[in-house]
């Protein structure tokens, strides 16, 4: 991608601009009076949000990632499509799909009416994809910056006949430290235990972390808090369109196995996932489209989780 020639047809003085990043990446950098975020056009992926006056980022980002053709960016949050989790059909493709790790499209970008900046990339199929899932697809990704970070993931069906899809926001949460964080949106909701061969439980109280914890929630409410003591502060995630949670910390062993995470990055972060995944799946009729959106807005700590989320049992 050319960055002259996207600055002068997307830029946007004073706020937006095109840069070169990791490895010769193409990013887009913004900085408006409301926030600054990091976007990769490499997998459709924010890399970063802070807004003004808050000292921490959003995001969590390896310092080990990757930033090479065919690899996936560890951190930010990565968009898992069509599938999410292994291959369905079991074919040796790719784990959480393949859009993750390709070169997306610059549709727009604009400001809002009341000053956020809002960017739009998009994903069709080519003979490449059509080899790997045999489908035509439009697939777009609507970024919107502003004192809370919004991502809306439109997929629209052109062709003549149903295509079902699973699919995640996979966003890295940065925490000051895994065994100060609870997470509260979730009690009396079952889950299943992907470290525990697949079993069926039901969560009771808060999510904490102090294991390798990979779980799917099913029939979720749409809003999850994050209670980040150690920064001081709550991640408040709303969710649309979407019936499942994903929470996925992979502790000290695993942290240590990949090439792409420092040893003891888990104690960095947590993925909190707003997804369609496990039996929430998708069916996108033909001419038809459907919206997974989620809405990540930093917020004061409280010294105790307040009882907002009553329990599902």
């Amino acid at each position: 991608m050319n960055i002259e020639r996207l600055n002068a047809e997307y830029g946007i003085a004073d706020q937006l601009k095109f840069i070169e990043g990791a490895e010769g990446f193409p990013f887009i950098k913004i900085d408006n009076v409301k926030a600054s975020a990091l976007v990769s056009i490499y997998g459709g992926q924010v890399l970063s949000f802070q807004p003004a006056n808050e000292p921490h980022n959003l995001m969590f980002l390896s310092e080990a990632a990757y930033y090479q053709a065919g690899k996936s960016i560890k951190g930010g949050a990565p968009i898992c499509w069509p599938w999410f989790g292994p291959d369905p059909k079991q074919r040796g493709r790719p784990a959480h799909g393949f859009v993750r790790n390709r070169l997306w499209n610059v549709i727009e970008t604009e400001v809002t009416a009341n000053g956020e900046c809002k960017i739009t990339l998009g994903l069709a199929d080519t003979p490449e994809t059509q080899a790997i899932w045999p489908h035509s697809f439009k697939l777009s990704l609507e970024i919107t910056v502003g004192e809370s970070l919004n991502l809306e993931l439109i997929t629209h069906n052109p062709t003549t006949h149903t295509f079902h899809v699973t699919q995640a926001l996979h966003t890295y949460f940065k925490v000051g430290h895994i065994d100060q964080v609870a997470i509260s949106g979730l009690e009396g909701i079952k889950y299943i235990d992907k470290t525990d061969n697949g079993l069926q439980k039901l969560q009771a109280g808060p999510v904490t972390i102090d294991t390798e914890v990979d779980r799917i929630y099913e029939d979720t409410h749409g809003e999850v808090l994050i209670d980040d003591a150690a920064f001081g502060r709550r991640i408040r995630i709303t969710s649309t369109g979407s019936k499942t949670a994903v929470v996925w910390n992979p502790w000290e062993k695993i942290s240590a196995e990949m090439d792409d995470l420092k040893d003891d990055d888990y104690e960095r972060f947590v993925c909190v996932e707003t997804a369609n995944a496990g039996v929430d799946i998708m069916e996108v009729a033909s001419g038809s489209e459907v919206r997974l959106a989620a809405n990540y807005r930093i917020e004061p700590h409280l010294s105790e989780l307040d009882s907002e989320f009553p329990s599902a049992a």
